[in-house]
């Protein structure tokens, strides 16, 4: 059965338990309620499975950690009632697919967990409907996670991945269309939005997203 879990309602038989865990920790993250997302890297492609759909895991190439990163394409789609779902967690095919609220009413935080050495760098894509011939636009802004060998914490990267920040000079046609440098995910003058996940060795990346104080 297809499961989704509501922002307002996320993990709230263990929000208890996450919020002493996130306070006597110390890992960077806020505490409270939230759902949590685990994306893996693995080094053989996934098995066609009949059903890919649901849980907190997406699974993307793992890639080396001193060769060329190997690129997943996590697709994003808006849910229309505030929850967060993973629609299709085999990204060793190139694509997984995750659904989430448009920004606003939540923060996004992550972490590098894993054999030291590993990293990943995560770029909020979309594309480019003002060109003649569609292509695709990242933001100039990315967010790189390197698993060292001390103590990983959570940092607060929502703006990364919420929002494509363009480059005035050479986005100049999509500033205007935009109306500005910053374009929140979702935002219509763009289309197909999705997260670049370049993987250089990176096991595991644990990204929470938490509702905002009311």
């Amino acid at each position: 059965m297809h499961t989704t879990c509501c922002l307002a309602a996320a993990l709230a038989a263990t929000s208890a338990l996450t919020a002493v865990a996130a306070a006597q920790n110390g890992n960077g993250a806020p505490s409270g309620t939230h759902y949590s997302l685990n994306i893996i890297g693995v080094s053989h492609d996934k098995n066609v499975q009949p059903d890919w759909a649901s849980g907190h895991v997406i699974f993307v190439a793992l890639g080396t950690k001193n060769g060329a990163a190997v690129t997943t394409k996590i697709l994003l789609s808006q849910s229309g009632d505030g929850s967060f779902d993973v629609l299709d967690k085999n990204g060793t095919d190139g694509e997984a697919s995750f659904s989430l609220p448009a920004p606003g009413g939540y923060t996004v935080w992550a972490r590098a967990l894993g054999t030291p050495g590993g990293q990943a760098k995560v770029t909020t894509c979309a594309t480019d409907i003002i060109l003649v011939d569609a292509g695709v636009i990242c933001s100039t802004q990315n967010e790189v996670f390197v698993r060292g060998t001390g103590k990983s914490n959570f940092r607060n990267v929502t703006s990364a991945l919420t929002t494509i920040i363009l480059d005035p000079v050479a986005d100049a046609a999509i500033v205007t269309a935009c109306g500005g440098t910053t374009v929140s995910l979702f935002d219509t003058c763009l289309l197909g939005y999705f997260w670049q996940y370049d993987n250089n060795g990176l096991k595991l990346l644990q990204v929470r997203f938490y509702p905002n104080p009311s």
